[in-house]
């Protein structure tokens, strides 16, 4: 074998080395702990995975509004009382969209969605510095096909823990 050869081994086996847990540490970029991420027990309630599972991490919404509704509302004050008792949590607010429309159309309704749904934590006592919006249009769907039962799922907004929110 030459030197290339064995060079390119190393190499793959160390590529594949690194590929072969990419959620060991239980977050996604910059720190998220999103839905099925090893990010705590679900008994605890200080936990990421008692507010996802226990509280409620997503709200939805009805097509082309950013209302948020009476079902939302009742998840977004859990959210807050949550929040404000573990201030050790920043936020991320996701902003989404079914895949009707257009792509900047839906991007600008994932924004107000998220928008929304910051401004309802703010009013309920969240620090808005601990919070930040993206809207990902409809490039993120939960579900994938073009019936109203998917869409439905795809008109959300998901707020998505991180780490050091500060006090």
């Amino acid at each position: 074998m030459n030197i290339t050869t064995k060079l390119l081994i190393l190499v793959a086996a160390l590529g594949l080395a690194a590929c072969k847990n990419p959620n060991r540490y239980g977050a996604g970029a910059n720190g998220a702990l999103g839905a099925g991420a090893g990010f705590g027990d679900a008994s605890d309630p200080s936990s990421a995975a008692y507010f996802n599972q226990s509280i409620g991490d997503r709200v939805l919404f009805v097509v082309d509004t950013s209302t948020v509704s009476d079902a939302g509302r009742s998840i977004l004050v859990g959210q807050a009382q949550w929040l404000n008792a573990n201030p050790t949590y920043a936020v991320i607010i996701e902003g989404h969209a079914d895949e009707q429309g257009t792509r900047e159309y839906n991007l600008s309704l994932g924004a107000k969605r998220a928008a929304a749904v910051q401004d309802f934590l703010i009013s309920q006592g969240v620090a808005a510095p601990r919070m930040r919006t993206i809207s990902y249009g409809k490039e993120r769907p939960l579900e994938v096909c073009s019936d109203e039962a998917c869409y439905t799922q795809n008109r959300r907004a998901v707020t998505v823990l991180q780490l050091g929110g500060g006090a």
